[in-house]
């Protein structure tokens, strides 16, 4: 238990409001309520109050007698905790459930520190020190993040945002006494943005509205939309020029709804009151100022509103009309959201984490975008790739699998997840191999469930990845039970690499001074070595940079290419600069992916031929693997980079592809020719030789990373 002295004076960087919330925590946990704890020490529960707000420091006498009187295993470990002084680390929070394993990793710090003050440890020794060093450092930051999100992934109209609601238990009850989703749903194009919940005090609406400048363009799309003269308004495709939900939003905003009206036929007139406003302002800008100042953005200024006990409304009723006013634009006060975060006292509780949900944009067709890509590669964030029933695992979900998989995104194993949604009926709808229908629903779920992860095998997304849910008909705790089980993954997948980082260290550590062992790394990092000095440079660039920008121009709507070259390369659906960012990174992955490889088969064939050069070889791969990934990152980024530039010092180049639109069939191939043009140019292809000078130059720096740890005989 705690001594009674001197431990206090350990606790660096812990105040008296994290030690009081520590301490109100472990009594809740035990069961006790705070007069019954005060009880038991005889102290007034005024002063155990003030304790627990942090209003009132503890001798140490005090902490004891409290920790004490919990009694409790977790109360016991608080005095542990306590008593530690961290040098190298940040301090966790009290209550973190990853204490002893970051205590672990801080003590392995202070072991590499004293094992490299010696100026007789050879460099290679030392080397492979500052190695571990960086890992376990980087390992420590992932572990510390408590906060996580759980992204929806999926095409529109599927039902994400009806299981969202059904799971977190987010719904009312609708006028036919059917539970009714607190998030607007439809049959697609019906959720402005992206949409968060997460977890607060109260229920409340957070906006984080457009720029001016965005919404400028938005509207200027509007106005381009209802001033052409051919009926309906569509691209060459079929599809509106401005997404439905926007034009929806800004008709509301600005009062220019379309009316539906019933003549004296009985027959119902639509009078259209935006096209009406052509005849008084027929100048584009006039159009667009006029639309503008209607929408009022100036009085739209408010960012967030509350529930609050005096509206007749349950928070959850009020919750749903307020969003969809917002959703909408119909709210007066709120400017048009880029992003709108519900916030809920209740929502999936994981452990001691804080996570929030996403529910994104839907996938109107198979795509890359970069709100999705960005998901994807965040750590601290498991997507939730959803797809409907009779299509899982859908086109746009195999898409961005396979996108990750091109640039080596080994996240989506642990991070990833399928979620297949159904609708009353299908699973009973599937056959056997035999032809027999499925005779449950629990039987379809098997049979669909096999055919999901034979098409799912190429991504290597690990076990259980898949997941059944019918929100008309499922229990909805079997939803967050998958939740859970897949943020616990993501979890476990960092634990599991500090404890293997841990592991190899302390080998490393033990047998330092073992001479036999010594010789045997030495041989063992002679072949390595011999094997970096034959593969000195990437295999050479096939293809190009914009390939995959010209690719996704190629699938893109219509009118997303027209979005995108209006704003400079720059629209949510398309994005000339993250796509050119992952075209440059896919190029060197393709250039180096054989080789690295190769590499880890050999550390692999030469642990079971060396096992005293295990540790060594675990940490040649993991090097190999770290540095791989964060050559990729950088060329990523020098990609991004040297096309941004250029593409910004041509204006030209958007204004020629600008007025491709509206000359008729073909646009996208017009623009496409236009692209690989300009892309073709000298001064282009010379930006693919400086990408290919830095590919060089960085993999040489990996090389060497590596080869250093080699101790050379």
């Amino acid at each position: 238990m705690l001594s009674r002295g001197g431990v206090l004076s350990l606790m660096h960087g812990v105040s008296a409001t994290q030690l009081g919330h520590r301490l109100a925590q472990l009594r809740e946990h035990n069961g006790m309520k705070q007069a019954e704890l005060a009880r038991k020490v005889t102290w007034s529960p005024a002063v155990l109050s003030r304790i627990e707000a942090g209003e009132r420091t503890l001798s140490n006498d005090e902490l004891a007698t409290l920790l004490e009187a919990i009694g409790s295993d977790e109360a016991a470990d608080l005095a542990t905790i306590l008593g530690r002084d961290w040098q190298h680390l940040p301090r966790p929070a009290l209550d973190h459930p990853g204490q002893h394993l970051l205590w672990r990793a801080e003590q392995m710090l202070v072991a590499l520190e004293d094992a490299g003050k010696s100026p007789e440890v050879p460099a290679a020794f030392r080397t492979r020190l500052d190695e571990y060093v960086k890992e376990i450092s980087r390992l420590a930051t992932l572990l510390l993040r408590r906060k996580h999100q759980v992204a929806f992934i999926g095409s529109i109209g599927i039902g994400k945002s009806t299981a969202i609601c059904r799971a977190m238990n987010l719904e009312v009850t609708g006028p036919q006494g059917h539970s009714v989703p607190v998030l607007e749903t439809g049959a697609g194009g019906v959720t402005l943005c992206e949409v968060h919940l997460r977890r607060g005090q109260g229920h409340g609406i957070i906006v984080e509205p457009r720029t001016h400048d965005d919404i400028r363009s938005d509207v200027e799309d509007f106005v381009d939309q209802i001033m052409q003269s051919r009926p309906p308004v569509a691209d060459e495709d079929g599809t509106p020029v401005v997404p439905r939900e926007i034009e929806r939003v800004i008709r509301n905003m600005a009062g220019l709804s379309v009316k539906r009206i019933k003549n004296a036929d009985g027959k119902r007139v639509s009078t259209d009151p935006a096209k009406e406003l052509i005849a008084e302002f027929p100048v584009r800008r006039d159009l667009v100022v006029e639309v503008l100042t209607r929408m009022g953005l100036h009085r739209r200024d408010r960012r967030d509103e509350w529930h609050s006990p005096t509206l007749t409304a349950t928070p959850l009723e009020w919750m749903k009309s307020t969003f969809e006013q917002i959703n909408n634009g119909r709210h007066p006060e709120f400017s048009l959201p880029a992003r709108i975060d519900l916030i809920v006292p209740d929502l999936l509780e994981i452990d001691d984490f804080n996570v929030r949900l996403i529910d994104t944009r839907g996938i109107d067709q198979p795509s890359g975008r970069a709100d999705l890509e960005e998901l994807l590669e965040d750590p601290h964030t498991v997507s939730i790739l959803c797809s409907h029933f009779n299509d899982a695992p859908s086109a746009s979900i195999q898409h961005l699998l396979q996108r990750a998989r091109d640039i080596n995104n080994t996240q989506i194993e642990s991070n990833a997840g399928v979620l297949v949604l159904a609708r009353p009926g299908e699973a009973l709808a599937v056959k056997d191999e035999a032809g027999s229908r499925a005779e449950t629903t629990e039987e379809g779920y098997e049979l669909k469930n096999e055919q999901v992860l034979n098409a799912l095998m190429p991504y290597r997304l690990g076990e259980d990845s898949t997941f059944f849910f019918n929100a008309l008909e499922d229990e909805p705790e079997g939803l967050r039970t998958f939740l859970r089980e897949r943020m616990t993954r993501t979890r476990d997948q960092f634990q599991r690499q500090m404890d293997d980082v841990l592991d190899r260290t302390q080998s490393l550590l033990d047998n330092a001074q073992k001479e036999q062992v010594q010789a045997v790394q030495r041989e063992a990092g002679g072949l390595l070595s011999s094997w970096i000095k034959q593969h000195p440079k990437p295999a050479p660039i096939s293809g190009h940079v914009h390939d995959t920008l010209l690719n996704e121009i190629q699938r893109a709507h219509v009118s997303s290419v027209n979005a995108a070259v209006r704003r400079e390369g720059e629209w949510r659906s398309l994005s000339y600069m993250h796509q050119l960012g992952y075209g440059a990174r896919k190029v060197a992955a393709d250039a180096l992916r054989e080789s690295v490889d190769e590499f880890t088969t050999r550390c692999e064939t030469l642990s079971e031929l060396m096992p005293d050069a295990t540790d060594l070889l675990s940490q040649a791969r993991q090097l190999m693997s770290t540095a791989y990934d964060e050559l990729l990152r950088k060329v990523q980024l020098t990609g991004l980079t040297l096309y941004r530039d250029e593409l910004r010092e041509d204006p030209q180049f958007w204004s020629d592809n600008a007025d491709e639109w509206g000359q008729g069939s073909g646009y996208r191939d017009r623009v496409l020719g236009r692209n690989r043009e300009w892309f073709q140019q000298l001064q282009r292809r010379t930006l693919e030789d400086e990408l290919a000078a830095v590919l060089e130059r960085e993999w040489s720096t990996a090389l060497e990373r590596v080869e250093a740890i080699f101790e050379q005989a």
